[in-house]
């Protein structure tokens, strides 16, 4: 009986735990976003947002408070029970020097990119 609610626990836990991990992740993209912006409009700024470290600080505060809140948040009040998952819309971006695509759409290729 013992081993069996260590099993149940272990497994319960593991489930909890996963709903943390998938989601939305609605902050850490909302960085991503930003990171993207920033770039665009001004490398130099977004290189030193790097160094410092500003972005990667953001990300790592912004993942962890997804696991935490915002993921098991949308996956237990919604999309857990009608298989959907919550979509994110990412952040439109003027792109003045060019741009490349994202490696999941069609005829997309590493380092092609479009002016």
């Amino acid at each position: 009986m013992r081993k069996f609610s260590r099993v149940a626990s272990v497994g319960l836990l593991s489930v909890a735990l996963g709903a943390c991990a998938a989601g939305p992740h609605q902050l850490r993209r909302s960085v991503d976003d930003f990171d993207h912006r920033t770039y665009v409009n001004s490398p130099w700024l977004n290189v030193a947002m790097w160094t410092v470290p500003v972005i990667p600080t953001c990300l790592i505060g912004a993942t962890v408070l997804d696991f935490a809140v915002t993921d098991p948040y949308f996956f237990w009040f919604g999309d857990a029970w009608d298989g959907n998952g919550t979509g994110f819309q990412h952040l439109d971006v003027d792109w003045p020097d060019g741009r490349v695509d994202s490696l999941l759409l069609e005829r997309s290729g590493l380092m092609r990119y479009e002016r």
